[in-house]
């Protein structure tokens, strides 16, 4: 199987870098602002109510992860627990979904900000010949080793790290307390608010899986890794508000677009301004980086099982990577990124992504109730099936807070895709 002859290189620092580095994008510097208009000094709490949610369904990722050990992520473990056809459609949603639509839009974001420094980029000639060089060259890297692509990772996530932790270190002597005081308790709709536009932000982790054919000793570096990443996202979203609230109190919702490079020019000047933007540039850069290591890895899988033409399931004789899947993956990203069509599709992915995590949600449920002994499961959650059941329940609840338009979308996304398995399950069958 051609799964066999990739390399296991990737250890618990590697997929904890990974983890943090697909997290940890350009919405973060952006969230403060946004988050505040919703909830002003008690921002805190949308912080920590979405930090404990969403720590809920990682453990879920955690638990399930030890078991179901082979490259493909989330996607393996909804086709291990439910099936060919669950299966197929978190392949696609999974890799398609929240991989290909979500890069295109990180991307021209990318490129949007560096038009600041080279104008040029408004051009489409330019443009395209710039995400030539980003995507084709994370492609190069990849392909050459899962080592480098690991090591590429852990290079741009201390990149994207080093500006807001100079931002921490040097911003809390500027924090005053009283722009930190409660003026009043926030209603649950604004928590609710302020949680949904936190959830797609803590979003993305999961991706870093997707490797998990290419992790050493799998059943331990697996749960410690996502669980390691998730745990230093939630606590430095937590202190970068409470830092861009302290330092800017009332003022921060009024600046929404940039609202840590705002407290940056506050603290450092123009200088720190600058920083802050660089660092967000950056920070998009590493979470493409982490994407083109992580989603291609779905698309292999996906190919293993016949979903995808045959070719993209194999593995580079000299290089032991998924070398197809990593150049299919990077031109439909192009394609994506030049066309804007992502644009229109952009609210699939988020709704793919809900379902998709509710789907691994349930897969551990499912084991659970097959009464497997707990010497089976290699890392296992305590208390029955109490966090399995609030993770589904906060799931559920964000999937409620959806709108018509993505409904409609994601459901014309499935509808689209059972078409496709019911064709080729037919030709299959003829065959």
């Amino acid at each position: 199987m051609e799964t066999d002859k990739l390399k296991r290189e990737i250890d618990i620092l590697g997929l904890a870098a990974n983890t943090i580095n697909m997290i940890i994008g350009a919405g973060i510097f952006i969230l403060p602002g946004l988050v505040a208009a919703y909830l002003a000094e008690a921002s805190i709490i949308a912080y920590i109510f979405c930090g404990i949610l969403m720590f809920t369904i990682v453990l879920c990722f955690a638990e399930i992860g030890s078991r179901v050990t082979v490259t493909g992520g989330a996607y393996a473990y909804i086709h291990d627990a439910f099936g060919d056809f669950a299966g197929f459609l978190a392949n696609a949603l999974f890799w398609f979904g929240t991989g290909v639509l979500i890069n295109a839009a990180v991307i021209n974001a990318m490129a949007d900000m560096l038009t600041i420094y080279i104008p040029s980029l408004h051009m489409l000639a330019y443009r395209s010949l710039f995400f030539v060089l980003i995507f084709g060259s994370f492609a190069w890297i990849n392909i050459r080793g899962v080592k480098y692509g690991n090591s590429m990772v852990k290079i741009n996530t201390v990149a994207k790290l080093v500006p807001l932790f100079l931002l921490i270190a040097v911003g809390v002597f500027y924090v005053s307390v009283d722009n930190l005081k409660w003026q009043s308790f926030p209603t649950l709709s604004n928590i609710g608010g302020a949680s949904l536009l936190l959830f797609f932000a803590f979003g993305g982790g999961e991706a870093a899986l997707s490797v998990s054919g290419e992790t050493r000793n799998p059943n331990r570096v697996i749960p410690m890794g996502i669980l390691l990443g998730m745990g230093i996202v939630i606590l430095l979203y937590i202190i970068i508000q409470s830092v861009a609230q302290g330092v800017l109190g009332t003022e921060l919702v009024n600046h929404k677009d940039a609202p840590l490079a705002a407290v940056a020019e506050k603290i450092f000047g123009h200088f720190g301004a600058t920083l802050i933007t660089i660092g967000g540039i950056i920070s998009v850069f590493g979470s493409l980086s982490g994407s083109i290591l992580s989603y291609p890895r779905v698309l292999f899988a996906g190919a293993q099982s016949g979903w995808a033409p045959a070719f993209i399931a194999k593995v580079h004789p000299r290089y032991a990577t998924p070398y197809w899947a990593i150049i299919v993956y990077t031109i439909l990203d192009f394609i994506f990124a030049v066309t804007g069509g992502f644009r229109q599709l952009i609210i699939v992915a988020s709704a793919s992504l809900l379902i998709i995590y509710l789907g691994v949600v349930l897969a551990v449920v499912k084991y659970r109730l097959m009464n497997k002994t707990s010497a089976e499961i290699p890392f296992k959650l305590p208390f029955g099936l109490f966090i399995p059941s609030i993770a589904a329940i906060s799931i559920i609840w964000f999937l409620s807070n959806l709108k018509m338009p993505e409904w409609i979308g994601v459901g014309i996304a499935i509808l689209s895709l059972s078409a496709i398995y019911l064709i080729m399950k037919l030709l299959r069958r003829g065959n």
